[in-house]
């Protein structure tokens, strides 16, 4: 049985490190073919949006390698309303990957760490001690994890053309993992541009996301400010999703969906891997366009509509049942009544 105090949000074993893996992988993987069932991204979008998990999801493993057989350090999930790692621990990973190879060279050979295990194990028939484990995670951990697969504080996505039908000649995406929320966002801009070729003035669009759209913000405003900064870009649409909370056993936060399934947990009424989803996607559009500035400087800038904001919950049967029973405002107020998803069964740790 793996024991999670509510009052700590660090994983502190090799059990815990695995089962909170588990979970995390399952719940996105889940999120991402039920995003794409239920038609809530189209197919450009669920390609990019596929693309920013992955990432999400190897650097989770990342963090599993390196923290696994670590007596010193522990891996931290979020205290406030995420589920997600603490944005640090992806700071973290990059630092090591910075100095990567200065750390493997104070490590043993791979081959003297093979026959240590060999003599260990066979010679001396006794359990492999745990600095040589964690010597042979970081030898893993530092020859396979690669920088780039990292999901950074800002991700850019490319700048492609806009399918059929869309309110926009081009699009691009783009992601970041929020400092305040510790949670990943995604977001798509659809977009128009007066000039002849777009990949010239690509650099100004993705250095004028990076400024103006890093963060959790209102969408109107993140809107407004990436239409200042781009005077030759005429942005139609922009969608922004907030991935989470993932509402598990380890998280630690207000949410009254988090308690709800605690407090399941703890009475023994749903199993100790139950989770769910919350998903949120905010769109705002263009409704029509106006000039602002002298006569000297003029720009023409987007009349950006009412932010519609759409909630959804995304989980296995039995805990949407529960959620029914225990939060009914909450899903009163979906934007569709709850996704139901596979169950998570885990049997035992390996």
């Amino acid at each position: 049985m793996i024991v999670t105090p509510l009052d700590s949000a660090e994983l502190d074993s090799k059990e815990q490190y695995i089962f909170y893996h588990k979970m995390v992988d399952f719940a996105l993987k889940e999120l991402i073919v039920n995003v794409q069932r239920q038609g809530m991204c189209n197919s450009l979008e669920v390609v990019f949006f596929k693309q920013y998990c992955d990432l999400l999801l190897y650097s989770i493993e990342a963090m599993r390698v390196k923290y696994m057989y670590d007596d010193e350090d522990n891996m931290k999930i979020d205290l406030t309303d995420s589920g997600f790692p603490n944005y640090l621990e992806f700071r973290y990973l990059f630092n090591d990957l910075e100095l990567r190879d200065q750390y493997i060279e104070r490590l043993p050979s791979v081959e003297r760490l093979k026959d240590e295990f060999l003599d260990t194990l066979l010679r001396q028939k006794r359990l492999v001690s745990k600095r040589n484990l964690f010597q042979a995670a970081s030898i893993v951990y530092y020859s396979s994890v690669r920088k780039e697969y990292i999901f950074n504080r800002f991700v850019q996505g490319k700048i492609v053309e806009a399918p059929e039908g869309t309110n926009g000649d081009y699009m691009t995406s783009w992601s970041f993992y929020d400092v305040s929320h510790n949670r990943p966002f995604i977001c798509f801009m659809y977009f128009n541009y007066e000039g002849s070729k777009v990949e010239k003035y690509k650099m100004k669009i993705y250095e004028a996301l990076k400024q103006a759209a890093d963060r959790e913000m209102p969408l109107d405003g993140m809107a407004y400010a990436i239409d200042r900064k781009l005077p030759d870009v005429f942005p139609k649409i922009i969608r922004r999703i907030d991935l989470g909370p993932l509402h598990n056993v380890f998280a630690k936060d207000e949410n009254e969906m988090t308690h709800a399934i605690l407090e399941g947990i703890s009475k023994k009424q749903i199993p100790l891997e139950s989770y769910a989803m919350s998903f949120t996607m905010d769109e705002v559009r263009s409704g029509s366009e106006f000039v602002e500035g002298s006569f000297f400087s003029k720009q023409k800038l987007q009349k950006w509509g009412q932010v519609v904001k759409q909630d959804y919950i995304f989980a296995p049967h039995r805990i949407i049942q529960m959620l029914y029973s225990k939060t009914p405002e909450i899903m009163d107020g979906l934007a569709k009544p709850p996704i139901q998803v596979a169950d998570l069964v885990i049997d035992d740790i390996k």
